[in-house]
């Protein structure tokens, strides 16, 4: 009885910090959803899946990951600023990827609701998003 208390009291730590991790990185107009997160084969580094959706006109300021991001558009149009690079505007069906640590903003381009799915492969226990100073 005790260890499955224990366990319990671990598998709610590890659900809290997933959403400690996602409540940290919302933005006015913009709802991140936790989909997975599981260590990978790679010692110290996990995977991490969320649904974003934006609002209209909705923007995610300049961050970074600490590893690399790949983005899937489900719905509307999205443009992507990477540091020192000129904006990429996508649409539905299209795919993004992120390299480790770059400087990026997202913000919905278009006239009705955005949405993408967002998979990091990432450093584990370091914060998924870091914005940009």
């Amino acid at each position: 009885m005790k260890t499955a208390r224990i366990i319990a009291l671990a598998v709610l730590i590890a659900v809290s910090g997933l959403t400690l991790h996602v409540a940290r990185s919302q933005q006015a107009g913009i709802e991140r959803t936790a989909l997975q997160r599981h260590d990978l084969s790679v010692p110290g580094r996990e995977v991490i899946q969320v649904r974003v959706d934006f609002e209209p006109g909705a923007a995610f300021p300049m961050h970074s990951h600490p590893g690399e991001e790949i983005v899937y558009i489900l719905e509307g149009s999205i443009e992507y600023q990477l540091e020192g690079q000129p904006p990429v505007t996508l649409k539905a069906g299209d795919v993004y990827f992120i390299p480790y640590g770059v400087i990026h903003s997202a913000k919905n381009v278009g006239s009705g609701k955005a949405a993408e799915i967002a998979t990091y492969v990432v450093e584990k226990g370091k914060p998924l998003v870091v914005l940009a100073k």
